[in-house]
């Protein structure tokens, strides 16, 4: 099903067409923005950017040596905060591509670290330097996350990243200090369990992030019908896993109707502690609706909002839109959102999209109250406190509410 033509479009940003501009504004964000100066040439069949069309960018020209100097200069003069790491890659205002395919990445990684006293994190389906990047870890004690995206090790992986390294290459990164977490998914039965076993085999220290992807726009329907299996082998895989008691921290993050579930008391404390009235109307994407329903049903009036801007199978409050907002309103004069829609790194009381509160309130004529408690500090922390495998296992899987809350059906 195409995306439909937004009814609210955001303000354009780079009328100057200045890539400098774009460079500030990511590293602003705490972002390290390099540029292959091109789309990402791995192609991942899964890739969430393969349609961003949604927002607005200009992506730089390839990094330069006079680039990096600027990049480094700038982010040298910002205040160092202990906690924060600073992420390989702009992905607000650029394309997110895999940069340890620029010559000089790692490189630039090392002056990093060298030259200044920061962290970093980054991303990658594998094209680093073995052993570099082990050396640079050690080096560099407490001061690199490395997220490495296995995705999976299975007959589906040439299918899906035709053009990543090698699983003997991803052994190697493996096989050391330099991996902080590998992410990896289930698509079919014995995927991601087995995929956890031999990832243990090599690194016992590294998390092992797993899940399910979820379909978004722009992907194939081929592609988006594998992860959509690999859902329904989700519980079956993580069950395997689980029994087979691996040393490594075990977490489940990928989808939004288990995190809800898992979060359902914290979910309905805070829907408590906002004293709405049952005629109020409050805005929630499918799977929080989910909870009120079983939990606080007729409390409020339930506004439930589809992720038709991000479309396929998104179901997340904080990635709605006030375009998606704007699509369900009928007759309503004032409704309640949830201040997380608005958190975007494009900008305060801004979408993913770039479209702000008051091009929303002027467009539609409804007044909008934020509802500030739930922002995206509360959802990141209910993301991370109920994320682990073994609660998933446990107070999931083995609960008998879950049928009831599963056959739950989605309004029109």
């Amino acid at each position: 099903m195409p995306t439909p033509i937004p009814m609210l479009q955001a303000a354009p940003i780079f009328t100057k067409n200045d890539y400098r501009d774009v460079l500030r504004r990511e590293m602003d964000a705490g972002k390290i923005p390099l540029s292959l100066g091109r789309d990402c040439p791995v192609k991942c069949e899964f890739c969430y950017e393969l349609d961003h069309s949604y927002r607005e960018t200009l992506d730089p020209p390839k990094t330069s040596d006079e680039d990096w100097k600027y990049i480094l200069d700038y982010i040298s003069k910002k205040p160092t905060d202990p906690k924060q790491f600073w992420c390989l890659g702009g992905n607000e205002f650029m394309e997110w591509t895999d940069l340890f395919l620029h010559p000089k990445a790692m490189e630039w990684v090392e002056d990093f670290l060298k030259y200044t006293d920061k962290s970093i994190q980054f991303f990658t389906v594998g094209f680093v330097h073995v052993p570099k990047i082990h050396q640079l870890v050690a080096q560099y004690p407490g001061r690199i996350n490395f997220e490495l995206s296995v995705i999976t090790l299975s007959e589906y992986r040439q299918r899906l990243m035709p053009h990543a390294p090698s699983v003997k290459h991803l052994m190697k990164v493996l096989d050391g200090p330099a991996v902080s977490s590998a992410n990896f998914y289930a698509f079919d039965a014995n995927t991601m369990s087995k995929d956890a076993m031999e990832i243990s085999k090599i690194n016992q220290k590294c998390v092992l992030w797993m899940g399910t992807l979820t379909p978004v726009r722009g992907l194939k329907e081929e592609t988006a019908s594998l992860m959509r299996q690999g859902r329904k082998h989700l519980a079956e895989e993580a069950l395997r896993i689980y029994d087979a008691a691996l040393p490594n921290l075990q977490t489940i993050h990928t989808e939004a109707y288990i995190t809800a579930f898992l979060s359902r008391k914290r979910i309905i404390s805070l829907f408590d502690s906002l004293e709405l009235d049952k005629k109020d109307t409050l805005v929630t994407g499918w799977s929080v609706s989910k909870i009120l329903s079983m939990y606080r049903k007729n409390k409020a009036r339930v506004l439930y909002v589809p992720n038709a801007m991000l479309s396929g199978d998104s179901d997340c409050t904080v990635l709605l839109t006030f375009d998606d907002i704007a699509r369900r309103l009928t007759t309503e004069k004032v409704i309640h959102v949830p201040k997380c829609i608005m958190q975007s790194g494009r900008g305060p009381f801004t979408d993913i999209t770039g479209v702000t509160l008051d091009q929303f309130t002027e467009k539609t004529g409804v007044r909008v109250k934020v509802l500030h408690k739930v922002d995206t500090r509360f959802a990141n922390e209910q993301l991370y406190r109920n994320g682990s495998l073994q609660n998933y296992v446990e107070n999931y899987i083995r609960n008998p509410l879950v049928q009831s809350y599963e056959a739950l059906q989605r309004p029109a």
